[in-house]
């Protein structure tokens, strides 16, 4: 018992030593909590709503009144034709569109039953799907008070219409394949790179390779370039794999498909080569690797849990994933046919993020190399 005691306290002494392991052990636990306690949220609220009131009376403004102050919807635009709920919903500023008709509060007066048209973006099928449920009670209710204003009548006063668009049929799949593309190009690009230069630094040819007539920012566009053809073969693998075996539409241009794909994936092999730069082995590379690109894609962009519903810190947090962005770019090309203004500033995006990156892995390879 005493040998065993002995053994334990030296390695406590050794774990208070170890700075590196005591964090790890004592935070990620409490990190984890924090993560998937908030972000692990499947509760739909401030969905944005653009209005289309083709009635301006008193019964049509309680009506929209009442989606506001479900507390579901977030009125964020007021438009007059349907060309503009489709390029909001294309720029993805909007997720559902209500669209009042003429006479409504004539023929609710009248007792007489109308239909209120509710345009909901489809393409992730699970938020389309509570989005509906969510529009469906608010004009329940407000159908209900009409009636007990007016008892008698056969109908409700105000009906649903709903109408899906991108993804009419509500396919889990055609939500899912364009966040599991996302998914498998940042691992495995993050991985690759990462594992690669530890590897030489591990097998000591890294001196080798600094001795060399060659710059920092030649040696990482050579290494990455062979892991960038194979990570875009692969992603092009997926799509036609997708297309035949999960009616993956592609309504879009294919070269702006391409554009979305070749900026994330030079992002995540930058990444990849400024996580070789901070870890010493192929453990701990592979470790950082993990860390930093499954959390974030799976969690923080969007691909499963909506980031409406998040708490604002980690609503900050995700405009640095650059999964969220390649997601709308991805979703946009496929699903909706965006052209390229569309989905101009998730590029911009994707493209500052490689940028910088790059330019962090040069500059820690330099220092390195001095």
């Amino acid at each position: 018992m005493r040998k065993a005691l002995a053994v334990g306290i030296k390695e406590f002494r050794q774990i208070r030593r170890d700075r590196r392991t005591l964090m790890i052990l004592l935070f990620i636990p409490v990190f984890f909590l924090l993560l998937y306690g908030y972000a692990l949220n499947f509760d739909i609220k401030h969905v944005k709503l653009a209005v289309e009131d083709r009635d301006l009376s008193p019964e049509s403004r309680r009506l929209v009144s009442a989606f506001v102050n479900s507390g579901y919807f977030d009125q964020v635009a007021s438009v007059t034709i349907e060309q503009e709920i489709v390029d909001l919903m294309d720029r993805d500023h909007i997720r559902a569109a209500l669209i009042i008709p003429r006479g409504l509060g004539r023929d609710v007066r009248r007792g007489v039953p109308v239909s209120v048209e509710v345009i909901i973006n489809g393409e992730n099928a699970n938020t389309a799907t509570t989005v509906m449920g969510y529009a469906s009670a608010v004009i329940t209710t407000e159908s209900a008070r009409y009636q007990m204003a007016a008892p008698g009548s056969p109908a409700p006063f105000v009906q649903l219409e709903p109408r899906v668009w991108y993804n009419p049929d509500l396919r889990s799949s055609l939500f899912l394949v364009p966040g599991l593309l996302a998914y498998i190009g940042m691992i495995t690009a993050v991985v690759s790179t990462a594992l690669a230069v530890v590897r030489e630094k591990e097998r000591g040819t890294m001196e080798q390779v600094r001795m060399a007539p060659i710059g920092t920012l030649p040696f990482i566009v050579g290494k990455s370039l062979p892991y960038f053809v194979v990570s875009m073969t692969a992603a092009v693998g997926v799509v036609l794999a997708s297309m035949v075996l999960f009616d993956l539409p592609v309504r879009g241009s294919w070269w702006l498909l391409l554009l979305a794909m070749g900026l994330y994936l030079f992002g995540a092999l930058a990444m990849g080569l400024f996580i070789s730069t901070v870890a010493e082995s192929q453990q701990v590379a592979f470790q950082i690797a993990l860390l930093s690109s499954f959390l974030p894609t799976m969690m923080l962009s969007g691909f499963i849990f909506p980031i409406a519903s998040m708490p604002t810190v980690l609503q900050i947090v995700t405009y640095v994933v650059p999964a969220r962005y390649f997601l709308v770019a991805l979703r946009g090309v496929l699903l909706k046919g965006s052209g390229f203004l569309a989905v101009a500033d998730s590029l911009a995006a994707l493209m500052l993020f490689a940028v910088i990156v790059t330019s962090l892995a040069t500059i820690r390879l330099r220092r390195e190399w001095a």
